[in-house]
């Protein structure tokens, strides 16, 4: 069986843009003509993943907003009455073709909590490997900004991570990724295939608040960093063109493809888990020595290694790891309490401190890791 025809667990995100109208209000012909590209995946027998936007689309006309609220509140009244009217179109269209849809609604902490995290993967794995298509969003109606997954393209590709998909797809209202703004030069070209995310590709996702940044290019690269990381290939382009998501998942749809030549950079779960969602508690400095040690050795860091601990934590939690100079090198799972590794008069020096198996390094991951 080829690559492009095997059954796939594939993650699917569409954005605001792509399911509303002019007006901003949510549009039945673009909802309809997403689930029909859907169902047809199912109907080849892959599985699907939707991590959609749309509630406050959904429901601010009937919090009685004549346009699309700016205040956090009305904003977060709109999504608890959009949800539901969003999730209720997702299921009527889909039980119209025989297939059943789910919400699962999330927020940053959830992601933050290892047991959480574990929980929210076997529920979503038990939904796909019964058929259901799990639709996915952020809790908007709940979470601060603080808490926040910054946007659904981020949110998008940790889902993905967490149920190990073959494949994200990314609609937007851009083709996929051009070497410069193809709303300003008319000669820009497109990139077919990104297999690194170096420099000269941060440079043409623009800087946030930037023209392009702004566009939400930047979020959709610090995206695909994540499903680089992961072993995982990526896709973005246009919500509009016929076929979009079938010719994604055939690898002939029009756009950039997202995929790692380095087959050395493939995060298991558990190192997933501590790169994008822990969320570090503490930080510990250790010493030139250790820094080579673990780098280039891959060995694991022992009490002896440790010369600086800030914060409060318990066993078990995710510290930020330094050098000498201050620079974060990555972050680890620690086995002792801040205050035993602060007076360590009861620990021989030899004890391992962060196994290197419960260490994420810079060098492992091309993004920064915690984000």
């Amino acid at each position: 069986m080829s690559q492009e025809n095997k059954k796939k667990r594939i993650v699917i995100k569409i954005g605001s843009s792509s399911l509303t109208s002019l007006h901003g209000e949510m549009s039945r012909r673009k909802l309809e003509r997403l689930v029909d590209e859907v169902v047809r995946l199912k109907d080849d027998g892959h599985e699907v993943l939707l991590v959609s936007s749309g509630a406050v689309a959904a429901g601010y006309r009937k919090l009685g907003c004549l346009t699309r609220p700016s205040s956090l509140p009305e904003k977060q009244a709109a999504a608890a009455i959009g949800q539901g009217l969003l999730i209720e179109a997702y299921s009527d269209l889909f039980i119209s073709h025989g297939y059943v849809a789910s919400q699962i609604l999330i927020t940053r902490s959830d992601f933050s909590d290892e047991d959480r995290y574990n929980n929210a993967r076997n529920t979503i794995n038990v939904l796909l490997e019964r058929g259901i298509i799990p639709i996915v969003n952020e809790n908007d109606t709940v979470t601060v900004d603080r808490l926040k997954f910054g946007d659904n393209d981020t949110l998008s590709a940790k889902v993905a991570a967490l149920v190990d998909a073959d494949q994200l797809i990314i609609l937007s209202d851009i083709d996929g990724l051009y070497d410069s703004d193809p709303r300003k030069n008319p000669d820009a070209e497109l990139l077919e295939s990104v297999t690194e995310i170096n420099d000269d590709i941060e440079e043409m996702a623009g800087e946030p608040g930037s023209a392009v940044g702004t566009g939400g290019m930047r979020s959709k690269i610090d995206a695909f960093k994540i499903t680089m990381a992961s072993g995982i290939p990526a896709f973005l382009g246009k919500s509009g063109n016929a076929d979009i998501i079938y010719d994604a998942v055939q690898h002939t749809a029009k756009g950039t493809y997202f995929e790692s030549d380095d087959d050395a950079v493939n995060l298991d779960s558990k190192k997933q888990w501590i790169a994008f969602n822990s969320g570090p508690e503490g930080e510990i400095t250790i010493d030139a020595n250790a820094k080579d040690r673990i780098l280039e050795q891959k060995e694991s860091l022992t009490i002896n290694d440790i010369y600086t601990v800030k914060g409060r934590f318990d066993k078990g939690a995710v510290v930020r790891i330094l050098d000498s100079d201050r620079e974060e090198i990555g972050l680890g799972i620690v086995n002792f309490r801040s205050g035993q590794l602060k007076n360590p008069s009861d620990i021989k020096d030899d004890q391992v401190a962060v196994e290197i198996d419960q260490l994420v390094c810079h060098v492992e991951v091309p993004i920064p890791v915690g984000v």
